[in-house]
């Protein structure tokens, strides 16, 4: 069973050990066929807190790590 794993942007770097990493994909409107942004945000574990806002990252889904995380930060793609 293979992992997802998600590119996005680091949009909150504020609490100790954590990450909000927004997700940007493009989907297809059901009815009226207009191609729509959907973002969707996660809070990712960041174990040494390199991540700044504005960074690129990916991130793997995981084990829960409290109330709201499942996400670790994998790699950092591109520095601010």
């Amino acid at each position: 069973m293979s992992k997802k794993i998600y590119t996005g942007k680091v949009v909150s770097d504020k609490m100790e050990k954590t990450v909000v990493v927004a997700v940007t994909r493009l989907v297809q409107h059901p009815e009226y066929k207009k191609v729509v942004k959907k973002i969707t945000r996660f809070k990712a574990h960041d174990e040494e807190n390199k991540c700044k806002v504005g960074d690129i990252v990916s991130v793997t889904g995981t084990r829960p790590r409290s109330k709201d995380k499942r996400w670790t930060v994998l790699s950092i793609l591109g520095k601010a």
